[in-house]
């Protein structure tokens, strides 16, 4: 069932069952009321026929005494202890009340009776008689009239319902409709990006607040991630078949020419082997670079206490070992924190690496802590980066210098991993650069878990 159908029939349904409850509380509370003031009635009217025969009893023979006061349609009679009647008399239309057994009562009582398929008000009262005894005055009146008006109420009440469920129906299909249609809106804006591959957002009435907007602004901000992520993962691809495709073009022109010449001449052989070798060795790393970042999400963290000094001091000295570069430490030599050692040794890698691409001198590490962060400079004097070039050197692929950076070795990975590696640790990172003049990247790392 669609959900306009549901609106519709729950609604609709709900509306009818408060209206019954209500109609059937009115009916019962109505009827109760009736009834009730219907034997209050009564019982007055017994007492003032109770006083009045009290007082005349002795001057006027009670079968004329209680004929005074017969009811419009019902009984009257002075009933003893014995059940023996001192006077009974009934209205033309209700001779059928003498045919009912008489039952004497020592209090004052009332009901509501059914006598032959007519409801009765039947209400019996103590008074003294002239010899002395206590007799009942019982009075029984018809309400059939007031039964009658309970029942005309029911039909009213049923016609109202049954009348109140077209107005409840057409309401609840507009309720529906009002409810449906920014949904069906954003149904017909995701069939139209299906069939056109064109992202496209809701029009929003900014006037207006409520859930139905809060969807309808949600839904907008879903399609604006969306589109960011569709057209980095297109950047995504065309960086990475661009960057992929100049190592295996190197690779296939070496082979080729290996194919043809490289019987013949030794030294072209040693060329292109060693092309070919530096140019697979530089596509495993990508490739490896490329997984890595695509799991950025899965980073498994694992934080401990260390000497982040000496972490630093083996992290240089594996790298001077491994490039015979000139790396030196300074600062604290005792600095402490909270941090995963593998992922911070990947990190220095990272930066030491590029220092020595891109700079001949010597590198300088400074290690420093205040009282939140552990700070880690390293400092190269190279050729540093262009100032408007600095906001894009975390994104992927890209090189300061296309030629420069493919001739190093770069893929212009390596900072946007340290930039995935540095937020899954809870650091940061800055990097400040003047052209010809250097590069400094400070890592600020936090000291607690």
């Amino acid at each position: 069932m669609k959900l306009r159908s549901k609106i519709n029939l729950y609604t609709s349904v709900l509306f009818i069952v408060l209206l019954i409850c209500m109609n059937v509380s009115i009916y019962f509370v109505f009827s109760h009321l009736m009834k009730e003031n219907e034997l209050e009635r009564a019982q007055a009217e017994a007492e003032k026929v109770a006083t009045e025969i009290g007082n005349a009893v002795d001057g006027i023979a009670p079968s004329d005494l209680i004929l005074a006061f017969v009811p419009v349609d019902g009984m009257i009679q002075i009933l003893k202890e014995d059940l023996t009647s001192d006077g009974k008399t009934t209205s033309t239309s209700a001779e059928k009340l003498r045919a009912r057994k008489s039952s004497f009562y020592p209090g004052e009582f009332s009901e509501l009776i059914s006598h032959d398929g007519t409801p009765y008000v039947f209400v019996s009262s103590p008074i003294v008689w002239s010899d002395g005894t206590v007799v009942n005055l019982q009075l029984t009146t018809s309400i059939e009239s007031t039964n009658n008006m309970i029942h005309l109420l029911a039909i009213v009440l049923i016609f109202v319902t049954v009348i109140a469920m077209i107005p409840t129906f057409v309401s609840s299909r507009i309720l529906s409709n009002l409810i449906i249609q920014p949904i069906r809106t954003m149904i017909n804006t995701m069939k139209d990006i299906q069939k056109s591959g064109q992202f496209k957002q809701l029009k929003l009435d900014d006037s207006t607040e409520g859930e139905l907007v809060e969807m309808g602004e949600t839904f907008n901000h879903m399609i604006d991630l969306l589109q960011t992520n569709y057209e980095k993962q297109e950047q995504f691809v065309s960086n990475a078949s661009h960057e992929l495709r100049t190592p295996l073009t190197i690779i296939e022109n070496y082979a080729d020419l290996l194919k043809r010449r490289g019987l013949e001449r030794p030294d072209l052989f040693e060329e292109s082997i060693d092309a070919i070798h530096s140019e697979a060795i530089r596509m495993r790393e990508m490739t490896e670079q490329l997984l890595s970042i695509a799991r950025h999400e899965q980073w498994n963290i694992q934080t401990e206490q260390i000497n982040m000094t000496r972490l630093i001091q083996e992290t240089v000295n594996a790298f001077k070992t491994t490039y015979q570069r000139d790396i030196n430490i300074e600062g604290s030599y005792q600095v402490i924190g909270y941090t995963d050692i593998q992922k911070l040794k990947q990190l220095l890698f990272i930066f030491l690496d590029n220092a020595r691409k891109y700079s001949e001198g010597p590198i300088t590490i400074h290690v420093g802590q205040t009282e939140k962060e552990t700070i880690i400079q390293i400092v190269d004097r190279g050729v540093g980066i262009p100032k408007e070039d600095l906001p894009k050197v975390f994104d992927r692929f890209y090189r300061v210098d296309q030629a420069r950076s493919r001739k190093q070795g770069g893929s212009g990975l390596g900072l946007t991993m340290a930039k995935d590696i540095t937020d899954a640790l809870g650091a940061r990172i800055e990097i400040n650069s003047k052209e010809n003049k250097g590069t400094i990247v400070t890592l600020f790392m936090p000291i607690e878990k």
